[in-house]
């Protein structure tokens, strides 16, 4: 079987990164996909060393932190990326690039969008803006990436519970654990060809019938909690 060439872009730690490896690792001869690339446009980022670690090719790009980067669409292109997941990524995507990558280009953001999405609305300041609006629910959404920010159809959202003695850092870690499960997912799944961005711009499914999904039990096992994900985006629309 021939596998998706997967582009990986981060500029931070590389947390989800390392879960779509472990992911892809996991499901071992009955992935879909490979990373191929990591890039960054920051030559500190954990990501590029979690790259390393991996054994898998990676790139500084250009930018106000690394003005002798690569060019990106010139790094996709050289390594042959097939699709590109965006993971912490902190830098707008140059909209030829979008062009070129519709439909196989993913983001992960860390709030039930379209609320709480957009410019400058990233980090602890998402969680921020959860805890002030009083909101119940956050979670990561995962769509198609466009040329505006947290914009593009939405692929899934993995609601949260927002509990009363949050703070934006407790909020944070329930989403990004939520994230390290639903985003793996949701790669492998477009590199199958699974889902997929239709001509008219919606989402065609063959799982994941259901964008927002059943409110995520935070006390459950990640074993678990894996396990009723699977069941959820399996189920039949």
């Amino acid at each position: 079987m021939t596998r998706t060439r997967i582009a990986v872009l981060a500029s931070g730690s590389g947390s989800n990164l390392q879960a779509i490896l472990d992911h892809l690792a996991a499901r071992s001869q009955a992935r879909h996909g490979d990373v191929v690339l990591v890039a960054s446009n920051r030559p500190d980022a954990g990501a590029l060393t979690r790259a390393d670690r991996a054994g898998i090719t990676r790139v500084v790009l250009q930018s106000p932190h690394a003005p002798n980067g690569v060019d990106l669409a010139a790094a996709l292109a050289e390594h042959r990326a097939e699709l590109v997941a965006l993971a912490g990524y902190m830098r707008l995507v140059p909209p030829d690039v979008t062009a070129a990558y519709r439909g196989r280009m993913l983001n992960v953001h860390p709030a039930l969008l379209p609320d709480f999405g957009g410019p400058g609305m990233y980090g602890p300041r998402v969680h921020r803006a959860v805890l002030e609006a009083g909101a119940a629910l956050s979670g990561p959404s995962v769509h198609f990436v466009d040329e505006v920010y947290d914009h593009g159809a939405l692929i899934a959202q993995w609601p949260v519970p927002v509990l009363p003695l949050d703070d934006e850092h407790a909020l944070a870690a329930r989403v990004l654990r939520a994230e390290h499960l639903l985003y793996p997912r949701v790669v492998d799944a477009v590199a199958s060809g699974e889902i997929r961005l239709g001509d008219d711009g919606r989402v065609v499914r063959a799982r994941f019938p259901h964008a927002r999904l059943s409110v995520m039990d935070p006390s459950l096992s990640d074993a678990s909690l894996a396990a009723e994900l699977d069941l959820q985006l399996n189920r039949p629309s």
